[in-house]
């Protein structure tokens, strides 16, 4: 484990995910269907187009995950788009063979 995965664990990263997970299950059925995808900047995407209530969860999440990355920037003095960079690496890692991903474009894992 490098040091900044150590300060990412260390600030509460994990942990701060776990507050997602209703609005993960929201978003279930559109990751099933290929509407919706993580993004290499730690961030939900829409792969096409959502309904309302699909895109209003994403915008949630994003913002939720948004002050996280920026707790963490200020507390480690690490730029956002680093821990950006490092939460979007992580939640691509996790995503399960078949889902969409996007780290340059949106593509089936």
């Amino acid at each position: 484990m490098n040091r900044f995965t150590k300060i990412l664990a260390a600030s509460g990263f994990v942990a701060a995910f776990g507050g997602t997970a209703a609005f993960a299950d929201a978003l279930d059925p559109a990751r099933a269907a290929g509407q919706v995808g993580e993004r290499i900047d730690g961030m939900v995407g829409a792969v096409g187009s959502v309904s309302p209530d699909v895109a209003q969860t994403i915008a949630s999440i994003n913002a939720q995950r948004l002050a996280t990355y920026r707790s963490i920037a200020q507390k480690t003095g690490t730029p956002i788009d680093a821990v950006q960079k490092q939460a979007g690496d992580h939640l691509i890692a996790a995503t399960p063979a078949g889902q969409f991903v996007m780290d340059g474009a949106w593509h089936k894992k």
